[in-house]
């Protein structure tokens, strides 16, 4: 049976893995993103390439109003999302708590947080409605420690791993599984976005080690979809083989 899976931050990384691992399952999609040209041209590869019906909604999570225009209100065939997804998300500047930039703080925690919480809240109550549901959350092992110059971004993501265990128990009652994954090391837009478009500095995060790509957490997401309907994965941390956490890792000369 062909599930509807809603996907935000769609357009790269973990995301866009995401959406083509549950097309290859023959899923139909509905993602969405801020960048229109490369949201249509992810339409068009999972629909021609996949066979996938897709649904694209081009607008920005930590948008209140445009969250509820498109969300509160799907299309027929579309409004029963049987996954979500609370993928998008970022890091912006890397700095101490005292040079920190507000309106860096402000992306993150927008994005990150109240922006997971905007569209948890227009899909969840249907799910509620059918006592049926998955959310998956992707926090990250930045919400599990905290790390130097990393002060709001860990804070940003130390919430969605409280969310996702409170929404667990607020959900319970109603059959929906919430499941968190906390992602170590991945290669994806993220460094580059963090350090503003520094490619220099973006590509030396990952210098010397084999990290985790998109496509390697897209698996894990499928993964914990696909179990019985008894079976609830709550929380998964996942790092490259060469690093234990946020601090320590090692790297090839």
């Amino acid at each position: 049976m062909k599930r509807t899976v809603l996907i935000t931050g769609a357009t790269s990384g973990i995301g866009e893995a995401t959406a083509k691992k549950y097309a290859e399952a023959s899923d139909r999609l509905i993602i969405t993103g801020r960048r229109k040209d490369k949201l249509d041209r992810l339409a068009e590869q999972l629909s021609s390439g996949y066979g996938a019906g897709v649904l694209s909604l081009c607008f920005d999570v930590r948008d209140k109003d445009q969250v509820e225009k498109h969300l509160g209100n799907l299309p027929a065939g579309w409004d029963k999302v049987d996954i979500l997804v609370n993928n998008a998300g970022l890091a912006v500047g890397l700095s101490h708590i005292d040079e920190g930039v507000i309106d860096d703080w402000d992306r993150m925690i927008d994005t990150n947080v109240k922006g997971l919480l905007y569209v948890t809240r227009a899909i969840s109550p249907g799910m509620v409605s059918r006592n049926s549901g998955h959310i998956i959350n992707i926090a990250s092992i930045a919400g599990k420690e905290v790390y130097e110059n990393g002060s709001v971004y860990c804070a940003s993501k130390h919430a969605v791993d409280a969310l996702s265990r409170a929404m667990r128990i607020d959900l319970l009652k109603h059959g929906i599984k919430v499941t968190n994954i906390a992602p170590g090391m991945v290669e994806t837009e993220f460094s580059l976005v963090r350090f503003k478009g520094d490619n220099e500095k973006a590509s030396a995060v990952y210098s010397g080690i084999e990290p985790l790509t998109g496509e390697d957490i897209a698996e894990a997401i499928f993964y914990c979809t696909g179990l019985p309907d008894h079976v609830c994965i709550n929380d998964l941390v996942i790092t490259p083989k060469a690093q234990a956490n946020a601090t320590n890792n090692v790297r090839k000369n």
